[in-house]
């Protein structure tokens, strides 16, 4: 019989595509899972992965085993989990996949009284902007918005209800290039602009009175979404230019005079974040402890 925990490090390394990022998932380290893989390799007589300098490939048996074994898996983690229900408070990891906004803006005002009242839970939080499968990313839930999330996927309203993206600069540079009257002012102004992990640029959108307009301004600082935005902004601190970020992320700038809104009466509402996670499992005793906190709690939700 394979040994439950190379079972484990098998299953990690096949759906995260990689032994690195396998155990980023998992919470252990690349050589323990290629140790246990090639452990479990030598057991069965055959090879499961094949290993390449960048990425691993299953072979046939390989995918064969991770098919049958995954809801094998899920079952025995399921059956675990169900004793946390003789628990006064459930106990256990939780793992979440969220974009750098929600760990700077939603999860502040969240974590800290949740881990107080549930002293059991240890919660890992994994921060990055590009859609993840959050089963493959070894993770119970993840936090998302509307217009990203899977048809299969359980969302949970989490954090403000209502957001706006808003312009900014300091006021230096609004006093020596002008301040823009309308969006397509922003043409003829330097713009510090973010790229997402896919390579597409963010995009600047603006309404007013029912009228959508989306500009596609240049400048002299691009940088990667969420990992390098603290950049631009300190940039547009500097003078070098104008920024388009959350209001909310902005909004201790405005109040300290750091930086200047620009186009308030264009900035475009949207809908708030949402926690999801698969309907199609059954649902861990510390994510479910995270769905009634936020759920419960007044003004998160």
């Amino acid at each position: 019989m394979a040994d439950l925990d190379d079972l484990n490090a098998f299953v990690a390394v096949a759906r995260a595509k990689g032994f690195r990022d396998g155990a980023r998932a998992s919470g252990g380290s690349a050589s323990r899972l290629s140790e246990a893989v090639r452990r479990l390799e030598t057991r069965l007589g055959v090879r499961l992965i094949n290993r390449t300098t960048r990425s691993v490939l299953l072979t046939e048996a390989g995918q064969g085993l991770l098919e049958r074994l995954s809801p094998a898996l899920n079952e025995v983690e399921a059956a675990l989990d169900a004793v946390n229900g003789f628990r006064d408070k459930p106990a256990g990891t939780l793992r979440l996949n969220v974009p750098v906004s929600a760990v700077r803006l939603v999860l502040p005002a969240i974590v800290p009284p949740f881990l107080a009242a549930y002293s059991g839970i240890r919660m890992e939080v994994i921060a990055e902007d590009s859609f993840v499968d959050v089963l493959a990313a070894g993770c119970d839930a993840g936090i998302r918005y509307d217009e990203r999330l899977e048809q299969d996927m359980i969302a949970v309203p989490i954090g403000p209800r209502i957001q706006r993206f808003a312009a900014a600069a300091s006021k230096r540079y609004l006093d020596r290039y002008g301040r823009p009257q309308h969006p397509r002012d922003l043409l003829q102004h330097a713009c510090l602009r973010g790229r997402f992990g896919s390579g597409a640029l963010t995009s600047w959108e603006f309404e007013r009175d029912g009228e959508v307009i989306s500009v596609e301004p240049t400048g002299p600082l691009l940088v990667s979404v969420g990992t390098a935005t603290d950049l631009a902004v300190d940039a547009a601190i500097a003078g070098t230019g104008i920024v388009y970020l959350f209001e909310d992320w902005l909004r201790p700038l405005f109040d300290r005079g750091e930086l200047e809104p620009v186009l308030e009466p264009w900035w475009q509402r949207f809908s708030g974040p949402f926690l999801y996670y698969p309907g199609r499992r059954l649902v861990p005793a510390p994510l479910r402890a995270f769905v009634d906190f936020i759920k419960a709690v007044p003004g998160r939700s």
